[in-house]
């Protein structure tokens, strides 16, 4: 009988997210407006960047240390492996100019759209996870439409 009322507590919850789904973005895990993220309200920009490029629940895309170490490589740094949030911060040591700082995203954009094709794929061989996908893919695809902003922000 608890599981049962459990279940009807959830399905409430549910129902009034679907709702009011405003209500429920919390986790970060709802669509921005790009041009609106104040990118100053952390206390460094490494921080702000490693917020909104390395979470996947904002950005659409994990990156692993192994990728980290590969977008380093194409941007012209050598790195080798430590925790991830470490791994960023050596990176944006190395992208202290604007030209680095290109070079970095550039490589982290084109990382981006690799994964992009990948989701593309699953969703069109297995049609049923399309929305999933879809949700990543929009998601990747408004942290690449924020590098300008980056760059604009911070050089």
């Amino acid at each position: 009988m608890k599981d049962f009322e459990d279940l009807k507590e959830l399905r409430a919850e549910f129902d009034a997210m679907t709702s009011n789904p405003d209500e429920y973005c919390a986790d970060g895990a709802c669509p921005t407006d790009e041009e609106g993220i104040n990118l100053r309200d952390y206390p460094s920009y490494t921080e702000a960047l490693y917020s909104r490029l390395v979470a996947p629940h904002v950005s659409g895309i994990y990156l692993s240390r192994w990728d980290i170490k590969g977008i380093a490589g194409t941007a012209g740094d050598s790195m080798s492996i430590h925790p991830r949030k470490r791994m960023f911060e050596l990176l944006m040591k190395f992208a202290v100019s604007q030209e680095r700082m290109q070079l970095v995203l550039d490589a982290l954009e084109e990382h981006m759209q690799d994964k992009i094709d990948i989701y593309k794929e699953i969703a069109e061989k297995f049609p049923h996870s399309a929305p999933i996908f879809q949700e990543k893919i929009d998601k990747a695809e408004g942290t690449i439409r924020l590098f300008p902003h980056i760059m604009k922000e911070y050089f």
